[in-house]
């Protein structure tokens, strides 16, 4: 059984830098993490013992108890960060600037007149601060959730982990069911999704069975599962090298791996080397 690594994969800089930043904190547990600061349980998990307060992402309409507010590198709206620093809070921002480039390109729309539709996920951290400063918006999941819309103008742009191929799909929709409308498309994809997406495509015809790695409740990981899945391999999503089973393995030949970009690079390379011990098994019982 042979293993073969995504050319990239893992944390992206902005889940890097937002760590970085937290690590240069001296009293951690006067700062509240306004929601998760990334989708991934060992960080969290890590965090929470250093001290850090966090509130749910479910529980971000209620006030933090601590002064300093971390805004993660999902962002928030001006609209949640007026209400905070109103209340006192003292912010520690560690948005992803290419998430700050969604909000500019959700602003710019608007600015021109158009009806903003975002193609993400509803309800997802990073689109509901960039929707909550918009007066005339939607949230599009897919192709089934696009309808004919009243307005002449339509704006689009993407939540900043959507597949490029999945909002190509999307806008088709946009343009098919509102083929009167105006369209103006804002490609909004970030870079490192971008580069991991890419990679995965290329890993895809040369392996017969795929392991994601990363968060359970993140939205990219997510994203590359499905993409596994679609292309018709055994496709097996684990957040750590523990939740592997060697009986997933039997029969395959070559086993792909990657993962989200909030998965940190030493949980990688441990599914890496509990691939290879099962590979190593494999071959000795032959």
């Amino acid at each position: 059984m042979k293993i073969i690594r995504a050319d990239a994969m893992g944390m992206c800089f902005g889940v890097r830098d937002a760590l970085a930043l937290t690590e240069e904190l001296e009293a951690p547990e006067g700062v509240t993490i306004h929601g998760e600061l990334v989708h991934n349980e060992v960080v969290l998990g890590r965090l929470r013992e250093r001290g850090f307060r966090m509130a749910s992402e479910d529980d971000r309409d209620r006030l933090p108890d601590s002064e300093a507010v971390l805004i993660t590198a999902h962002g928030i709206s001006e609209r949640e960060r007026a209400r905070l620093v109103e209340a006192g809070k003292r912010l520690v921002d560690t948005t992803c600037p290419l998430v700050e480039r969604v909000h500019a390109a959700a602003q710019g729309l608007q600015d021109d007149g158009f009806h903003v539709i975002v193609i993400g996920q509803l309800g997802h951290v990073e689109v509901r601060g960039i929707v909550e400063d918009l007066e005339s918006w939607e949230v599009v999941g897919g192709p089934d959730d696009v309808t004919p819309l009243p307005y002449d103008r339509l704006g689009v742009i993407c939540q900043s982990t959507v597949p490029e191929s999945e909002a190509r799909v999307v806008f088709a929709a946009i343009e098919r069911e509102n083929p009167t409308a105006e369209l103006r498309y804002v490609d909004t994809v970030c870079k490192p999704t971008k580069e991991r997406q890419a990679a995965l495509e290329s890993l895809l015809p040369n392996i017969d069975t795929l392991v994601v790695v990363g968060g359970h409740n993140s939205n990219n990981t997510r994203k590359l599962v499905r993409r596994g899945t679609e292309a018709g391999l055994r496709t097996w999503h684990v957040q750590d090298a523990a939740e592997l089973e060697a009986s997933w393995f039997e029969g395959s030949e070559r086993v792909g791996l990657t993962a989200g970009t909030s998965t940190l690079q030493e949980t990688i390379d441990a599914v890496d080397r509990a691939l290879r011990a099962i590979a190593a098994e494999k071959s000795s019982a032959r």
